[in-house]
């Protein structure tokens, strides 16, 4: 009934199998991908014509996780699984990237990637069996991709490389990174380091391209076996060079004019008003006006690439290494913990630090279990920062991505939580836009946590560089711009220190790049960065000493582990009242560690004072103030030390002979006591008698 096909290979010391023709048939192409004792499916589907009216290529990309995959039920109210998580949105960007480039251009067709993860070992991650399982169904189902891609995961420990660390592997490691590419070169790089040096960087690339050859070759060896027949090509336009070229003799000149205006808005308008003397020429005649667009978008194409190849001076004026005019501020708004106000050129972003405490720590349930998150970075991208009308709403998967490169930037400076035991939301807005974003995120990011006094251990600036690519020759640019991004090859992004690089992401919009390119780009971004750096500085050179006044203060003590049930109580009773009581937070962790968080350091001192009573031991001798809990006829019971009681018996309650207990002490009163000893079963015994109740003194010290 199955015509079953498999492909086999050892790689990173694991078993990697490609499956096809048993499971989703009626898809494109669909391949079972098993990696350890992971298993992904991957699927291919596009629709047989293309949408009319469209200039661009409709592909998405949906990677999901099931919850039966690592022998979980979905937690919360409904058991089933829901929206995509933050971590299915980044990995579906991560297939997205590296595949996206290498459909045949003029493809039109609507083309949808599913990856499903059917089982999940808890040890080999499936993104990269992901990656390799979608290049694998392309591959075969006749749908025009240039592929196969490979993908793997880098690791550097100990000095040395590691190929697809498994998860518990990755736990020490120096860098975490994820590369694909072709046999030609690489497309895209994903990776979070701590500051290692540019050279350290190229060569995971580099050995990462290297380790992954096998698994294009096995995918290669599978098409052999069970590819379909290829799809038609796109029909080649021939008249659209000529459309081309009629075009520059309409409004060329208009366009290299627009492209000699360095400021944003005024470009486009420029722009505008050239697209629109072409839309009004042609209007008689019956040319697509989706073709009359895609050729005014390669007239702007070759225009901006041409001028940075045939003069190295770029749409805003600068050379191919310039960084635009940096403006760096601190302390913006008064009532934040932290805030920085960072703006690139016409790139802005707004980055407000905020601290709390362990009760504000993200909760995430995931395949591999659930755990806890201390730091938080949301990036958002209002339609205003572009002088756009847009929708507001839920985060889409550009926010979420970027936000992610920005916290993988600066993660590895953060201080240890034994050193900061704050968890710290960082909320970006970008309130201006003109390329590079996340970089302008990253920055204002590192400077907005040292005005709130987050011990960083040093600042941290990111870039982004892009790349012109022709056949006359390249040129990279340091900091680019949107139009730069968009008309490009390349989009590099790197962040770091003045001692190395903690986060890179590269896509790459040609079939590839060489190692060379590479080697230029980072050197180049390294001498941007620190001019960055340098111009950060200027405003904020070091965390602020201690936090904000706003932010809470966290003190942390320790109590035996016995101890923890006494400064809870019955249901929480106790722990309750010491809120309410004294407007602190507390948390209490396990092993008997109390973090006591107030923005008052009175309430901070009065709630430690209070847990320091309930564990504290009564001394044999000792004088401490209570207050009478309940009146017998044979004495007192008076609670001290927090939730300590101790007896007063009738004979201690005053130097004179007392008749009746309630002639001396009332339920409420507030008196002192010595600890004169305990019982055979660890009750204390006190006496008021032998306490001046006015000044506290002992009248009986021989007793002690």
């Amino acid at each position: 009934m199955f015509k079953v096909f498999r492909k086999e290979i050892e790689w990173g010391g694991r078993k990697l199998t490609f499956e096809t023709g048993r499971i989703a048939r009626q898809a494109d192409g669909a391949v079972l991908v098993t990696y350890g004792e992971t298993v992904v499916l991957c699927t291919a589907v596009a629709q047989k014509t293309a949408k009319p009216g469209i200039d661009f290529f409709p592909l998405t990309v949906n990677y999901q996780e099931k919850a039966f995959a690592a022998g979980k039920i979905p937690g919360g109210f409904f058991k089933r699984e829901g929206r995509p998580s933050e971590h299915e949105t980044l990995v579906s960007r991560l297939i997205d990237r590296p595949i996206r480039p290498l459909f045949v251009s003029g493809f039109r067709n609507e083309t949808q990637i599913i990856c499903t993860v059917l089982s999940h070992d808890l040890e080999n991650d499936p993104d990269i069996v992901s990656i390799v399982g979608t290049s694998a169904a392309l591959t075969i189902s006749g749908i025009p991709f240039l592929g196969p891609v490979g993908a793997a995961r880098v690791a550097y420990k100990n000095g040395a490389f590691i190929l697809n660390p498994k998860i518990d592997d990755i736990e020490g490691s120096d860098l975490e990174l994820v590369v694909a590419g072709t046999q030609e070169g690489v497309l895209m790089v994903e990776s979070e380091a701590k500051e290692l040096s540019e050279e350290i960087m190229l060569g995971a690339v580099t050995f990462g391209h290297q380790q992954f050859q096998p698994v294009i070759q096995a995918i290669i060896e599978l098409a052999e076996l069970a590819a379909k027949e290829p799809w038609d090509l796109p029909a080649t336009d021939h008249d659209a060079e000529a459309l081309i070229e009629r075009l520059d003799s309409i409004a060329g000149a208009d366009v290299r004019a627009a492209y000699q205006e360095t400021v944003k808005q005024a470009r486009h308008e420029l722009l505008g008003a050239a697209k629109t003397k072409v839309m009004e020429t042609l209007a008689a005649e019956d040319i697509a006006v989706d073709a009359i667009g895609t050729a005014f978008k390669e007239l702007e194409s070759r225009v901006l690439r041409g001028a940075v190849i045939d003069t190295g001076r770029r749409v805003d004026g600068r050379n191919t290494k310039q960084i635009r005019p940096i403006e760096a501020q601190v302390g913006v708004l008064s009532r934040a913990h932290g805030s920085a106000l960072f703006t690139r050129g016409e790139t802005q972003a707004l980055v407000v630090a905020t601290l709390g405490t362990s009760q504000d720590e993200q909760v995430i349930d995931a395949l591999g279990g659930e755990y806890r998150e201390h730091f938080m970075l949301h990036y958002n991208f209002p339609p205003y920062s572009v002088g756009e009308v847009g929708r507001i709403g839920s985060p889409g998967r550009r926010e979420v991505g970027h936000g992610k490169l920005a916290w993988r930037a600066v993660h590895p400076l953060l201080p240890p939580k034994e050193k900061f035991p704050y968890t710290i939301r960082i909320v970006s807005e970008i309130t201006e836009s003109n390329g590079s974003s996340s970089m302008a995120t990253v920055c204002g990011t590192s400077l907005a946590l040292m005005d709130a006094g987050a011990p960083l251990d040093r600042p941290v600036a990111g870039i982004a560089m892009g790349l012109i690519k022709e056949e006359r020759g390249f040129a990279v640019l340091s900091d680019i711009l949107g139009d730069e991004d968009h008309l490009g090859d390349m989009d590099f992004k790197v962040a770091g220190t003045e001692k190395g690089v903690t986060a890179l992401q590269m896509d790459i919009k040609i079939t590839s790049i060489t190692e060379e390119i590479m080697r230029i780009a980072l050197a180049q971004a390294r001498e941007g960065r620190m001019h960055i750096l340098g111009e950060m500085a200027k405003a904020l050179g070091d965390a602020r000493d201690g936090v904000n006044q706003n932010a809470p203060r966290i003190t942390v003590i320790n109590i035996p582990k016995e101890k923890i049930r006494d400064v809870i109580g019955s249901g929480g009773k106790v722990i309750r009242e010491i809120v309410e009581q004294t407007g602190a937070k507390i948390d209490i962790e396990d092993d008997g560690t109390i973090k006591v968080a107030a923005t008052d350091s009175n309430a901070s001192q009065a709630a430690i004072d209070w847990i320091r009573g309930i564990v504290a031991e009564p001394e044999l001798g000792v004088i401490y103030i209570g207050k009478v809990v309940k009146v017998v006829d044979f004495g007192a019971f008076v609670n001290f030390l927090g939730s300590r009681d101790g007896l007063v018996h009738i004979s201690e309650l005053s130097q004179q002979r007392v008749a009746k207990v309630g002639d001396v002490v009332k339920q409420g009163d507030e008196v002192k006591v010595k600890v004169l000893g305990f019982d055979d079963r660890g009750k204390v015994k006190l006496s008021m008698k032998q306490v001046d109740q006015t000044t506290g003194e002992d009248l009986n010290p021989k007793t002690n």
